[in-house]
C-alpha cells in the first residue's frame, strides 16, 4: 500500500488525465459565435485575433501557406512572425458597446 499512495496521490492532483484526454479551450479564447475582427475576437495567449491564430487552429495554416504568407522557419503567418518583422503590432480591438 505504501507503494501506491503516492502514485494514487499524483494521479488525483493530476485530474487522472492522461495524454489522449482532450485538452479543451480556455474560457478566454473566442467562441465560434464571435464575430471576427471584434474585441472578442482575440487570441489570449498569442495576442493574435483568434479566428487568425494558427498556433490554437492548425487548420488555418493552409491558407496562409497558400496565400503566401507563410514564415517556414519559424512556424507561423510570416505577418505574426515577430521575431522576422519585430515592427508588427497587435492591438485587440475595443470593446464595442
Amino acid at each position: 500500500m505504501s507503494r501506491i499512495l503516492p502514485f494514487l496521490i499524483l494521479l488525483a492532483a493530476c485530474g487522472g488525465a492522461t495524454e489522449s484526454t482532450p485538452k479543451t479551450k480556455p474560457a478566454a479564447e473566442a467562441a465560434a459565435t464571435v464575430v471576427p475582427g471584434s474585441h472578442e475576437d482575440w487570441c489570449v495567449e498569442h495576442a493574435v485575433p483568434e479566428s487568425q491564430c494558427t498556433r490554437c487552429d492548425a487548420s488555418l495554416v493552409a491558407a496562409f501557406k497558400a496565400t503566401g504568407d507563410w514564415c517556414p522557419e519559424h512556424g507561423l503567418p510570416e505577418s505574426q512572425c515577430l521575431q522576422c518583422n519585430p515592427d508588427i503590432k497587435f492591438e485587440r480591438p475595443p470593446k464595442g458597446e
